[in-house]
């Protein structure tokens, strides 16, 4: 009897025996160092470590409330979720994801690759770092994840399949409170509103109907298009990097939804970015150079993407309809509306929201970061208000410097 045969949250003196029982990873005599490393607010993550050889393996277990609520329940099939949807992605994907050594369904936990060599994306970022290949990777894993799982591609019955197996209820319902309602409707009065724009926020953003009405809009495709399998947490915090390499990983949230909304949230935690560069960096000429990576990035990103999927939609169709010529403009065109749509609802949330991003959060002139918000929420603004104009990456472009502009 293995005191792991009942579910109950670990601890890092908990890890190494753990491991030990459940994977022949690391020899019988192995000097084991544990440390918690989860900075999400959902799960537990530790990294154990062979002080012996430097061998390093991760275990990540689901709690059944969240780090930031214990209010806040959560099923643990969510770990089924994100280590089978893993294993996918790898296949669709290979070497853009970590592997899936052992997922326990009794502990809610899986056993996976360390990393190594990699950082988060985010802090990266934030240290005005540059990563040459990132636009190359993150279009190549979301072309080939969200295309691949479509019945665009895959039998229709089997892609069903996939939809009931992939729901996912309890993460998407946080997703349908925390990015497309409370930023609007404070009604649940959790929203983090930095006091120097509560005015800003009322008038722009909980005043607004208009915007109220896209919100409800996209609201309801999030809803009820079961599109794609998406990672749905699609962050520069679930990414880790280096000049070479991507590692995409954290789809927890994964379910059948919109492709967009994957592709909407890298673009705006990528702005994130460019919203602490041009706070933070104190020479013109630096803060001007990192800026300008930032909006070459976000464009490559968006017109790479369009490239490699009308090329893999090519190559890859099978349903007879989805033949019909001109069929492939019409279904990218909605993507690529959706993408925006989902920019703006992703950096609003982020700014105003439960759930605030360190980018613009760790800015320390009150003044700088009073600007990046109304930068932000003006920028959110135009790319759902006007969703359906943003058809390439100079669009973006375009819309970032001229918001850059007013403030």
């Amino acid at each position: 009897m293995s005191r792991f045969d009942k579910y109950f949250l670990l601890k890092t003196d908990d890890v190494a025996e753990y491991v030990q029982e459940k994977l022949s990873f690391f020899p019988a005599d192995a000097k084991f160092e544990c440390k918690e490393i989860g900075d999400g607010n959902l799960n537990y993550v530790f990294r154990l470590v062979d002080a012996n050889t430097g061998k390093s393996i991760i275990v990540k277990q689901a709690g059944e409330a969240t780090r930031i609520s214990a209010e806040m329940k959560l099923s643990t099939d969510r770990g089924r979720i994100e280590a089978k949807i893993l294993g996918i992605q790898a296949s669709y994907a290979p070497g853009l994801v970590p592997e899936v050594y052992l997922y326990d369904k009794v502990m809610c936990a899986m056993i996976m690759e360390d990393m190594i060599g990699h950082t988060i994306m985010r802090a990266a970022l934030m240290r005005h770092e540059k990563f040459p290949r990132f636009a190359e990777d993150i279009s190549t894993f979301l072309v080939n994840t969200l295309l691949l799982s479509t019945d665009i591609v895959m039998n229709h019955k089997e892609k069903k399949a996939n939809v009931q197996s992939f729901i996912n209820p309890d993460l998407c319902e946080i997703s349908e409170d925390l990015v497309y309602s409370e930023p609007f409707i404070d009604y649940n009065k959790r929203n983090n509103v930095f006091p120097a724009n509560a005015e800003f926020v009322k008038k722009e953003l909980y005043e607004d109907k208009a915007l109220h009405l896209e919100a409800a809009k996209l609201k309801f495709e999030f809803m009820n298009n079961a599109q794609a399998l998406i990672h749905g947490d699609l962050h520069t915090g679930s990414i880790f990097i280096n000049k070479d390499h991507t590692f995409i990983f954290d789809p927890e949230f994964a379910f059948y939804g919109p492709m967009g909304y994957d592709i909407g949230n890298v673009i705006a935690n990528m702005f994130f970015a460019w919203c602490n560069a041009d706070a933070t960096i104190e020479d013109p000429a630096q803060r001007a150079d990192y800026c300008g990576w930032i909006v070459d990035t976000i464009e490559e990103i968006v017109d790479k993407f369009i490239v490699k999927f009308k090329a893999a939609y090519a190559a890859n169709v099978k349903d007879i309809l989805a033949k019909t010529e001109g069929f492939v403009d019409w279904y990218l065109g909605t993507v690529l509306a959706d993408t925006a749509g989902v920019a703006g609802l992703e950096a609003i949330r982020r700014t105003v929201g439960m759930a605030n991003v360190k980018d613009i959060t760790t800015i320390p002139d009150t003044e700088k970061r009073a600007r990046a918000e109304r930068i932000v929420i003006t920028l959110a603004k135009e790319f759902i208000k006007n969703r359906d104009s943003f058809k390439s990456g100079k669009d973006y472009r375009k819309a970032i410097e001229a918001v850059a502009t007013k403030f």
